[in-house]
């Protein structure tokens, strides 16, 4: 499994990040290769994407979710990864959004990428035109503000 880490302080209040970043269809208007978020239920979603000219679909399922802290996946099919978003707020109208995400390389192309950093820049990109994107509106497209506890070993 290869990580990365990154984070971004977006100029917005803890809610209005966190309410954003639950809306899961928006995800193509800042991620880069993102094509399409469908929200199959409160709990799952299923993924378009394109990486390095490679069209992949998969299904991730939501396996913790605390309004304004924390939003935790793991992937149900197609290549393996998990990954936490999490929401600290830094005063009354600033907010740093914190990624973590494990995956599993398929492929020599995406080894590559992998070895490469692509990975690592690429989420370091889509934190940033997230900030653009909640700093341009202002306000949240919308918001899921349920709870999903972490399913207990």
């Amino acid at each position: 499994m290869s990580g990365v880490t990154e984070h971004v302080d977006v100029s917005v209040p803890v809610r209005t990040a966190y309410d954003q970043w639950t809306q899961f269809e928006e995800f193509p208007h800042f991620m880069e290769g993102v094509e399409e978020v469908r929200q199959l239920s409160d709990t799952m979603t299923h993924w378009t994407v394109e990486i390095a000219g490679v069209k992949r679909e998969f299904d991730a399922e939501i396996t913790e979710q605390l309004p304004d802290e924390r939003v935790a996946w793991r992937s149900t099919s197609g290549a393996q990864q998990a990954g936490v978003v999490t929401f600290h707020r830094l005063d009354a109208g600033n907010t740093r959004v914190s990624l973590q995400l494990e995956f599993e390389p398929r492929g020599m192309m995406e080894q590559a990428g992998d070895k490469m950093g692509i990975v690592d820049r690429r989420a370091k990109g889509d934190l940033e035109r997230f900030k653009q994107y909640i700093e341009r509106r202002g306000q949240e497209t919308g918001a899921w503000r349920g709870k999903v506890d972490r399913p207990q070993p």
